[in-house]
C-alpha cells in the first residue's frame, strides 16, 4: 500500500477500530488507533509515513482517509485475520475517567515492524502508544534521527516498565498524561515526577491535563543541565 513517499516523519504504531461509550452517546468499530491519530494530525504540518499492521477486515473507506491526507500507508500491512479492537466506557463528561472493557490484539500480536531503508533514514520519529520492546526494535532500526519522541500508557508501565526505561533513556521527547506520569515518576507532586522521569530518561517531558492543556519539562530546565 503506497500514497506519498519521501515522508521526513514516521510513526509507528497502532491502527485499531475502537468502540467507546461515553454519557453523550457510543460509537461501534471507529477508527482509531495510536498511529492513526498521530498520521492525520501531523499530514496537516509534515510529510508523514505510517509503519503499522492491519487485518483483512480493514474498510477501504478508511485506507482512503490516510490517502486523502496524503499519508504514506507503504508500511501499512495487511496481515490474514482480523484489526486489533479495542472497547472502552468513558464514565464522565469529562473524559478522565476511563475503562477498558475489552481488548483483541488480533494481526497486532504478532506485529513486528520492519523499516525500509528509507524509513531508516527518516529524521523525525515517534513511537506511538505499543509495546516496549517494539519501541526499543524499532530505535535499533532507525539510523541517526534528529528527533525521537515517544508515547506509552498505564498498561506497559505496569507490565514492562524495565523494558519502558530501556526506551526513555534512547529518546529525546515523552508524551504523556498527568495520571501515566504520576504511576511512572511514583509521586503526586508533578514537580518532583517530572524530576524523576528526567533523571533517568527523555530530555523533554510534555504531561498532558485535558482541558487545563500541558505542562512541559526539560533537562535544561529541571536541573540546569547545559
Amino acid at each position: 500500500m503506497s500514497s506519498r513517499h519521501g515522508s521526513n516523519l514516521l510513526v509507528v504504531g497502532s491502527v485499531a477500530y475502537d468502540s467507546v461509550e461515553t454519557p453523550e452517546g457510543s460509537r461501534q468499530d471507529a477508527l482509531g488507533g495510536s498511529a492513526m491519530y498521530f498520521a492525520l494530525s501531523s499530514s496537516f504540518f509534515a510529510p508523514v509515513g505510517v509503519v503499522a499492521v492491519i487485518g483483512e477486515d480493514f474498510r477501504e473507506t478508511d485506507l482512503a482517509i490516510f490517502q486523502a491526507h496524503h499519508v504514506d500507508i507503504s508500511g501499512l500491512i495487511k496481515a490474514k485475520g482480523q484489526t486489533f479492537r479495542w472497547s472502552g466506557l468513558y464514565s464522565t463528561e469529562d473524559g478522565k475517567e476511563r475503562q477498558t472493557l475489552a481488548t483483541h490484539l488480533n494481526v497486532f500480536a504478532s506485529f513486528s515492524p520492519c523499516l525500509t531503508e528509507s524509513q531508516r533514514q527518516t529524521p523525525y520519529v515517534f513511537l506511538a502508544n505499543i509495546d516496549p520492546e517494539l519501541q526499543l526494535d524499532v530505535l535499533n532500526q532507525v539510523e541517526g534521527p534528529k528527533l525521537v519522541a515517544c508515547d506509552t500508557m498505564n498498561f506497559w508501565i505496569e507490565a514492562k516498565q524495565e523494558a519502558l526505561w530501556k526506551v526513555l533513556e534512547k529518546v529525546d521527547v515523552l508524551v504523556i498524561n498527568d495520571g501515566e506520569a504520576r504511576e511512572l515518576g511514583q509521586d503526586i507532586n508533578v514537580v518532583k515526577v517530572a524530576k524523576n522521569i528526567l533523571a533517568r530518561g527523555p530530555k523533554h517531558l510534555i504531561i498532558k491535563r485535558g482541558e487545563y492543556g500541558v505542562l512541559m519539562f526539560n533537562q535544561k530546565q529541571t536541573f540546569g543541565a547545559p
